[in-house]
């Protein structure tokens, strides 16, 4: 292999070991079709300043494309001497058409180019992260239209606390998922500028139009500062950030789903076609795609953490440290992807078991709340409502009653607002039907919620 540009600098070649140190192609080849695209678009703009030829600009595009049809085709050696996926195309161009390929990287720097192809990859990702996420809410939302008027005790503090609708619950997950759409929206948005042309820190001082590169290649404008844009990586910590956060509320419907197929729940039914066994234990049946995916967070947040300490000591311009960036970014793609893909698959073979969960639906009070506001819609004051209630739930765990349980006069010896129509306030089936404030967990506010997320998601 002839000697690479850079090498001219120095006398004799790299060492065997600081060859196989430095170079990244092993990881970054997956960029092969971005970085193509890039450098038609670039060298199409030299043609257009007439700082290449357009016979020469020709070449260089019918080269660049046979070259992608034989790695799509698995015909193409990548050579690791190279160092990465730029120069083994520009090499591989040199040799396909000659002189003309070596006029391409004109006007630019494999620290612009680097950027270029990693802003063009993401956006993409973005786009089938954001997929992946409305299929699991499409997959949440019709599950929960199966359970509107199903009820099921919410907790706080891992504490039985009041009955809300099933649908409800599984929406809850929806709205996170919402807010994780439009974080990756808005990172797609903020990273859709175009550094190339940037060159290696400074610019350039030939005479090439950025501007039209940037608009070839989709980016809504360009980067102000070339300094900045060759160093910054703060869209792939952004990218990582939301990728990491979708982690965090896949594990919490993880955690969920786990303690709720326990026996000791016995919530939720699973198929076998989502559960494994233990290779001692011939009865177990585990739902460890479920154990996995709040495993795979850990991998979110480590690759969250790597790329901001990354970032963190970067002295201005670029420095060979951002050749790490790739490990992180596309693991988290890689991981975030496969976790979205298996949450919608549990999502789809898993069922509430409405009958074992009304068994104990009323088991700790979970009517206490509704029968404290039912006092203040009698004109009692709320702090005085509550500690009525609180003692009659004393009373209750006492004697091992419910709250419905008890008649009017020993109600009564509590307070006299109570009336003949309290009974319509207890119990749990009674308490989610009669939420009323907007967002509740209740059967009304589900069906209102559905409405509202099939409009939505109908528009994606």
């Amino acid at each position: 292999m002839a000697k690479k540009s850079w090498e001219q600098r120095l006398s004799g070649k790299p060492s065997e070991i600081m060859a196989n140190f430095v170079e990244s192609l092993s990881i970054d080849n997956r960029l092969y079709k971005y970085d193509i695209a890039g450098s038609i678009a670039h060298a199409q703009m030299l043609a257009e300043q007439k700082l290449i030829s357009k016979n020469e600009f020709v070449q260089i595009e019918q080269g660049l494309l046979k070259i992608a049809e034989r790695i799509d085709q698995g015909k193409f050696k990548f050579d690791k001497n190279c160092e990465d996926i730029h120069m083994a195309i520009e090499s591989a161009l040199v040799k396909e058409i000659g002189e003309a390929g070596k006029k391409l990287h004109t006007g630019r720097s494999r620290n612009d180019q680097v950027a270029t192809d990693i802003k063009l990859w993401l956006r993409d990702q973005i786009e089938i992260v954001k997929t992946k996420l409305i299929l699991l809410e499409k997959r949440l939302v019709y599950t929960s239209s199966q359970y509107i008027k199903d009820v099921m005790p919410a907790y706080t503090h891992l504490q039985r606390a009041q009955p809300i609708s099933i649908g409800a619950y599984l929406l809850s997950f929806v709205e996170q998922f919402e807010r994780d759409f439009v974080r990756l929206s808005n990172c797609r948005n903020l990273l859709n500028v175009s550094p190339l042309g940037s060159g290696a820190v400074a610019g350039s001082t030939l005479d090439i139009d950025r501007r039209r590169t940037a608009y070839r290649l989709g980016f809504s404008s360009i980067t102000r500062s070339s300094l900045d844009a060759v160093s910054d990586r703060d869209f792939a910590a952004e990218f990582i950030f939301d990728c990491a956060l979708i982690g965090a509320h896949l594990s919490r419907m993880a955690e969920d789903l786990l303690i709720f197929s326990s026996n000791e729940f016995g919530f939720i039914k699973v198929s076998d076609s989502i559960c494994t066994s233990s290779s001692m234990m011939p009865q177990k049946r585990n739902l460890d795609a479920m154990e996995l995916i709040r495993g795979k967070c850990g991998t979110l947040y480590g690759s969250l953490v790597g790329i901001l300490t990354i970032l963190k000591a970067q002295p201005s311009g670029y420095n060979r440290d951002l050749q790490e960036d790739k490990v992180h970014i596309f693991a988290a793609a890689d991981t975030i992807i496969a976790c979205l893909e298996m949450a919608e698959e549990v999502i789809a073979n898993i069922r509430f078991d409405v009958e074992k969960i009304s068994e104990q639906l009323d088991d700790g009070y979970l009517d206490a709340t509704a029968l404290a506001e039912y006092l203040v819609t009698k004109g009692v004051a709320f702090r005085d409502a509550h500690g009525i209630t609180g003692k009659l739930v004393a009373v209750c765990e006492k004697q091992n009653r419910k709250l419905s349980e008890l008649s009017l006069e020993q109600l009564r010896e509590y307070s006299q607002a109570f009336e003949d129509d309290v009974y319509g306030f207890l119990g749990s089936v009674n308490v989610a039907g009669n939420y009323i404030s907007e967002g509740a967990a209740g059967i009304k506010q589900v069906n209102e919620q559905l409405e509202y997320y099939k409009r939505e998601l109908a528009k994606r």
